[in-house]
């Protein structure tokens, strides 16, 4: 996309990101209890989001934030599938104004640069089975399942894990 910037949060990015995080999640029906499901407050909480990892915006050439993730480097506490030798990603989203724009495939290769620039083996990330958008673009990328490795944060939420091997990309 023309005039696209990946860049990191600023703390004045945080409440328009944090809004568009929450919106992208509540607007494609992904949350168990719609607009009083407690993760909306999670997903607004950038700043404990930066304070734990490396928060990106893509901007447009206004300046205008389209979409944001959470890059972790490695694995921590941050961390939620990350192991040895890998780098994650969380909170990846896109406005509405940002869809079909490549916005989102800024941001995952942004992600995965950043990953080879460490010099992690793997790049690991945790969705919804409903996300079948996501899952079309983490694959046009490479990203594969790996079933053996999906988890449940908490009762009743299946996650399913994609794991990019960088020697291959």
């Amino acid at each position: 996309m023309d005039g696209l910037t990946i860049r990191a949060a600023r703390p004045e990015d945080y409440v328009r990101l944090g809004d568009l995080t929450a919106s992208a999640y509540l607007d494609d029906g992904l949350l168990d209890h719609g607009a009083e499901d407690p993760y909306l407050e999670v997903l607004r909480d950038v700043r404990h989001r930066a304070e734990h990892s490396d928060v990106l915006v893509a901007v447009d050439a206004d300046g205008a934030v389209l979409g944001g993730v959470a890059f972790v480097g490695g694995p921590g506490p941050f961390a939620n599938i990350a192991g040895e030798g890998e780098a994650e990603f969380r909170t990846l989203a896109v406005a509405s104004a940002g869809r079909g724009r490549g916005v989102g495939a800024a941001l995952v290769r942004e992600c995965i640069d950043r990953s080879r620039a460490l010099g992690r083996e793997r790049v690991v990330l945790s969705t919804q089975p409903m996300m079948h958008a996501a899952h079309r673009l983490y694959e046009r990328f490479g990203f594969v399942r790996v079933p053996e490795r999906d988890w449940s944060p908490v009762p009743g939420t299946a996650l399913l894990v994609y794991a990019l091997d960088l020697a291959r990309a």
